[in-house]
């Protein structure tokens, strides 16, 4: 359309009066050259055709094949403004005409045939086809190779992903390759099926140590209460001193057991939930661990400062009690030292402390040292401390303490000052 208006543009300056010629001159020069009849179109067509009319559209001259006549054409010969139209000569042919008046009641039609014109748009139009082709072809074909390029890292997390559904591996991971947004969703992917298979791992390790934990308690008690009930059965009654010693085993087992059962069902929750985490005062925390640990015959001594964390107040009493109870186990004849001060907090006993061996594998779970296995536990109290405190954002570490005994560290992110207000509704 561009091109169309331009050509019409150029050719409608190259019609009408000639700017070296003024219209009297012009008009004379016409009725010069101008015969009464029309000339007939040459072999190739009429090159250009001018002619006179009157106000009443009647013709006055011809210069070139005659051509059709319009009342517009008769308005501008009374004194309109000049203008151009396409219009045909009495033999049909395309013509650009410019119309313009010459003198009173007198106008000039000056017009060139538009056949070159329309050839040119036709070749232009063929031309701007075809390359407004072969660019949809070349867009097409370079965008189909990026987007395959693109998205080749996605076919790949999308291969992974139905591996992983498919056959339950999770040790499968994904290249990453640079920084986009599809390399840190790689990334992000690895993360998670490191996390979940580190999280199964777990699990089949809690599972497994718990059933061989189990099954000693369970078996003693099994022959126990075999025991009693073929002395029943058999009418043969056990000395009352062994019986009240059987009775007191069992008695002592189902302790154990229930002891067992309560800290693996504290694991196992703390493995997957928690409850929310809210700011509390954590001295508030120790000292109710240390009266419950005073209920059950421990002697503790205590020096606390204000400290505020944020974390689950039930799982954190539930870890300081803990260390307060393994310090007590340990000595038994001696008092523990609580000491907290700006978010550390320090439990020492004054016991026979542990091998430097053993240090590292304190918080494993199911882990008991040698000299603690004819002691009353389960293995489990280290365990669910430290999962508490890292549930906390803090950490927690063990070590024998100078002059003897051990020495529990337990360090919580926190401040001196409460920044929300406590919850009174509780």
């Amino acid at each position: 359309m561009i091109v169309r208006q331009q050509m019409y543009e150029q050719v409608d300056r190259q019609l009408g009066t000639p700017p070296d010629k003024d219209k009297r001159n012009y008009v004379a020069w016409l009725m010069e050259h101008c015969g009464p009849v029309p000339r007939a179109d040459t072999y190739f067509g009429p090159q250009r055709s001018t002619q006179l009319i009157y106000a009443d559209g009647r013709p006055t001259c011809y210069n070139g094949p005659a051509l059709e006549i319009t009342k517009l054409d008769g308005v501008v010969a009374r004194g309109a403004s000049p203008h151009c139209r396409n219009g045909v000569t009495v033999d049909g042919t395309e013509m650009r005409i410019r119309i313009e008046n010459v003198g009173p009641g007198m106008a000039v039609m000056d017009a060139v045939p538009l056949g070159d014109l329309r050839d040119t748009l036709e070749m232009v139009a063929l031309m701007l086809g075809g390359v407004a082709l072969l660019g949809v072809l070349a867009a097409a074909t370079a965008g189909l190779l990026i987007a395959r390029a693109a998205l080749r890292p996605v076919g790949r997390l999308t291969r992974a992903v139905e591996h992983i559904a498919r056959t339950e591996d999770l040790d499968t991971s994904i290249p990453v390759k640079g920084d986009d947004e599809i390399a840190r969703l790689s990334s992000s992917f690895n993360a998670m099926t490191t996390a979940l298979a580190s999280s199964k791992e777990r699990q089949k390790q809690l599972v497994a140590d718990a059933g061989h934990e189990l099954r000693t308690p369970l078996t003693t008690l099994r022959t126990n209460i075999d025991l009693l009930l073929r002395s029943e059965q058999t009418g043969r009654s056990l000395d009352p001193d062994a019986k009240q010693r059987l009775l007191r085993n069992v008695k002592a087992q189902f302790a154990e057991l229930s002891t067992l059962v309560a800290d693996l069902l504290q694991l196992a929750r703390g493995d997957t939930e928690h409850e929310p985490h809210v700011e509390l005062p954590f001295h508030e925390v120790v000292t109710a661990a240390v009266e419950r640990a005073r209920l059950r015959g421990a002697e503790v001594v205590t020096d606390l400062s204000p400290w505020y964390v944020v974390g689950s107040a039930a799982s954190l009493e539930r870890a300081v009690l803990n260390l307060i109870d393994n310090a007590a186990k340990f000595s038994p004849d001696s008092q523990v030292d609580v000491s907290l001060e700006r978010g550390s907090l320090t439990v020492r006993d004054h016991g026979p402390g542990l091998p430097e061996e053993e240090l590292p594998h304190v918080f494993e779970r199911f882990w008991r040292s040698p000299s603690a296995r004819g002691l009353p536990g389960s293995g489990l109290g280290l365990a669910i401390v430290a999962q508490a405190v890292e549930e906390a954002g803090g950490k927690v570490t063990l070590a024998n303490a100078p002059g003897g005994g051990a020495i529990a560290t337990m360090e919580l992110p926190g401040t001196l000052i409460r920044h929300s207000e406590p919850d009174k509704s509780r």
